[in-house]
């Protein structure tokens, strides 16, 4: 309770000190110990200068640093007064000094006063001795001079209080000598005078008195008794003085090494003989060796260790048990002989220093040391490496070697080599040890940049927006560091003539692809990039991947009309019919193109509205504008069509065209005029049916010459892993017609392919690719697309508006390949 109590103050004071100014001042007392409860210290009040009325006012009061309070104040008088019994022994121990701090606390204002009280030590201890009684030993024929050590007094006063001196009770063969150990300090001892005689003295009682220095003089006494032993005067011999004995290491426990023998001359107890070790036989022996007290003989119990100790010297006892015990003493050297129980040692001298991938052979990478404990051929030490291993070891002297490197190093293989070195000595059997030392191996930049794949294809949407990413292209380089950090950049080339870099931009450091504006299908449809990823090693390596852009055609263009060529300028387009025209008479022909390509170039023709839209109608794929039944003479004279063009895109996209027809009576068709028309109507079908027979035998032989073109171009390229594909080109020439198919073999660019030309402008020129991979098992020849037509103005030019009737008819009949129509054979 008080230890807490104590502990509450002292946590109280230190809060109080920091929350509080303390006014510094010093007052010292002495006083001594053991002093009464309410003993006068010194006027306090006074010393700090202070009046009576203030001693109440500012509760003045005194705090103890030390567990107890000692102290306290008087109120009345001011004094500072004994509150405790003090005891300097318990509180301060030997200390020459012993001084209590004490603070006084005034209030109203909070003040401090620091006092010290130094406690005096009284002696108030006599010397003390362990023991009251002590019991000696001596045999009577112990010789003059032989000293007998006594146990020394305490005496816990300090100072000239604390023990001084001895003396002896008054005694015949004794006197008393002091000897000095460390520190300082004496201890009594018996001095024999004269010799003894135990038939005329068997105990010897002496008083042995310790005064200390203080006054009065204190004391303590202890008794001591002194036994005379009688005469054994016939010790033990060994046979010899010194037994010598050879034990192999692995020797099992349970062993008799050696049994030393011992005689005694004398009789009966004092000729009885007993074996033991030396007392100061040190432990490594104790652990090892046991002797039979009876027989003599020294056993094995421990495991020996030739290399720990090699000789062992046991220092033998024999005692007899006389009065007093006599005692013989022999020495048995043990001497170990090696086994082969050591496995050697391989020691790394010096940590292995990281290797650069490129270090020529010979470069030193550790320095390593073998050792064996065992001795001779046992411990001769033999170290080797794994065949296949890059490094060697080269001897320097004495089982020190170099590992240096003797082959090629390849940190992208192997950025660690763990090297396991194997020693071997040459024991009988032989033991073996291994160790592994990592060999860390640095980077070169001998690693080019790898791109993910060397080419890449990107399809991209026309019209997009400018700046948009297009593609991102990566690279990785097996490299470390600023020879694996890569920067990307576009090798300049030409791309319609102007540079590539005008088209697109890439982000050099995470291969992203940008636009640089947008683009147009039917201006660009396919380009290429070259990239190039470089690292940062020196010197630095590169490497290229071609990205092969191609541009996705949007529905962007509207239909646009290219005949009647009126309705192109803006103008109302006027037909003429005769009123004798018949149902399915050809009054005229709508024709447009898209330039988009695919579904949105699919045009269809749609009569929107009409004067009499039951007397007219519109071919929905040709646009072919025919009399739906006979004209009549109650049909207006002139009447007015308004047909819609829509594509197949997604949106549709449509235009509008306006056909005025005007019936006429006695009307000569201009068509017909313009054609070698004739009445025979069985010329007229034979002609149409002549057309049909060559359009189909212009396809078939079409067909064949491709065929046969693409195999042998794809038999040349099989050696390699691209695929054999053509696709259909732009017409580039819409003011030369030719109703003749041609045959294009196009290399231009990263594809090859062959183009198939038709001619006819009514129905756009035509082109159309065909594929045959020469991996697959089957090859198919396809008739993609038609080619997008980029200037329709031209064409108006060059559209022949007097085809025969017969012409008309053919293309409304025969299977024809119609824009946004594919066939495939």
């Amino acid at each position: 309770v008080r230890y807490r109590d104590w502990r509450w103050q002292a946590l109280w004071w230190h809060h109080f000190f920091l929350l509080w100014n303390t006014i510094d001042g010093q007052t010292r007392y002495t006083i001594p110990e053991e002093l009464k409860q309410g003993s006068v210290v010194g006027p306090l009040a006074k010393d700090l200068g202070l009046g009576l009325s203030e001693i109440f006012d500012r509760k003045l009061r005194v705090a103890s640093e030390a567990g107890k309070q000692y102290f306290s104040v008087d109120t009345g008088k001011g004094e500072l007064v004994v509150n405790e019994r003090i005891d300097r022994e318990e509180l301060c121990g030997q200390r020459a000094s012993c001084v209590l701090p004490l603070q006084a606390v005034l209030e109203s204002p909070l003040q401090l006063h620091r006092i010290e009280v130094e406690i005096r030590d009284i002696n108030d201890n006599a010397p003390i001795f362990p023991s009251n009684h002590l019991y000696l030993k001596i045999a009577e024929s112990a010789a003059v001079g032989t000293r007998l050590l006594l146990e020394s007094a305490l005496d816990p006063d300090v100072g000239s209080n604390s023990l001084k001196s001895y003396t002896l009770g008054k005694n015949e063969c004794f006197s008393l000598k002091l000897k000095e150990i460390e520190g300082g300090k004496t201890v009594p001892e018996l001095f024999l005078e004269k010799l003894l005689d135990r038939e005329q003295k068997a105990v010897h009682n002496i008083l042995l008195t310790a005064l200390d220095g203080g006054n009065p003089v204190r004391s303590g006494i202890s008794e001591i008794t002194i036994s005379v032993l009688d005469i054994n005067d016939n010790i033990p011999v060994f046979e010899k003085n010194v037994y010598r004995v050879t034990l192999p290491e692995n020797s099992a426990k349970g062993t008799v090494i050696i049994q030393p023998k011992a005689t005694d001359m004398d009789e009966g107890l004092n000729g009885e003989i007993e074996f033991s070790f030396e007392s100061r036989t040190p432990d490594t022996v104790l652990n090892i060796f046991d002797i039979n007290s009876l027989t003599g003989e020294i056993i094995l119990k421990g495991d020996l260790d030739y290399e720990t100790n090699a000789l062992y010297g046991i220092d033998i006892t024999a005692k007899d048990k006389g009065t007093p015990e006599m005692e013989g003493h022999c020495r048995v050297q043990v001497d170990v002989i090696d086994v082969n129980d050591n496995a050697p040692e391989i020691v790394l001298n010096s940590p292995p220093s990281p290797v650069r991938e490129n270090a020529p052979n010979g470069s030193v990478v550790a320095l390593i040391s073998a050792r064996d404990l065992d001795s001779g051929d046992n411990g001769k030490v033999s170290l080797q490496l794994p065949k296949s291993s890059p490094f060697s070891l080269t001897p320097s002297f004495s089982n020190n070697y170099a590992l240096v490197t003797r082959g090629a190093l390849d940190r992208e293989n192997f950025s660690v080599y763990n090297i396991e070195i194997t020693a071997t000595d040459e024991g009988s059997p032989p033991l073996k040890s291994t160790k592994t030392i990592p060999v860390s191996i640095t980077d070169v930049n001998d690693n080019t940049p790898i791109f993910s794949q060397p080419s890449y294809t990107v399809y991209i949407k026309e019209n997009g927006i400018a700046g948009s990413i297009l593609y991102s292209v990566s690279a990785s380089d097996l490299d470390l560091g600023d020879n694996a950090k890569l920067s990307y950049s576009i090798l300049d080339s030409k791309v319609q003539d102007v540079s590539v870099s005008s088209y697109v931009y890439i982000n050099s450091e995470n291969g992203s692809i940008y636009s640089m504006h947008s683009f147009d299908y039917e201006k660009l449809k396919v380009f290429q990039i070259q990239v190039q990823a470089k690292d940062h090693g020196s010197p630095s390596l590169s490497s290229n991947a071609t990205v092969h852009v191609f541009i996705l055609d949007q529905n962007d263009n509207a239909p646009s009309v290219i005949y009647p060529s009126s309705a192109v300028h803006g103008s109302l387009s006027q037909q003429r019919t005769s009123r004798s025209s018949k149902a399915g008479h050809l009054v005229t022909k709508v024709t447009a193109v898209d330039a988009d390509s695919g579904h949105n170039a699919w045009i269809s023709y749609r009569l929107a509205e009409a004067t009499d839209a039951s007397l007219f109608a519109v071919n929905l794929y040709t646009g072919e504008v025919r009399t739906k039944r006979a004209v009549s003479e109650q049909d207006d004279s002139s009447q007015r069509l308004l047909i819609e063009i829509k594509d197949d895109g997604d949106p549709v996209r449509s235009t509008t065209v306006t056909v005025s027809v005007l019936l006429e009576d006695g009307l000569h068709e201009p068509i017909l005029d313009l054609r070698h028309k004739t009445d025979d109507s069985h010329k007229k079908t034979g002609r149409m049916a002549l057309y049909l027979i060559l359009s189909l035998a212009s396809v078939s032989v079409l067909s064949l010459v491709t065929f046969l073109i693409l195999a042998v171009k794809c038999l040349k390229s099989s050696r390699s892993s691209g695929s054999c594909c053509m696709r259909r080109s732009d017409s580039e020439d819409y003011k030369n017609p030719n109703r003749n198919l041609q045959l294009q073999l196009n290399t231009d660019g990263p594809i090859k392919y062959v183009e198939v030309l038709g001619g006819d402008m009514m129905s756009q020129s035509q082109s159309f690719r065909s594929c045959l991979s020469p991996t697959s098992e089957y090859s198919d020849f396809t008739f993609v697309k038609p080619s997008s037509t980029t200037d329709f103005k031209d064409m108006i030019n060059v559209l022949d508006a007097s085809l025969p009737d017969s012409t008309w008819t053919f293309e409304s009949q025969q299977v024809s390949i119609k824009p946004g129509q594919y066939t495939t054979y």
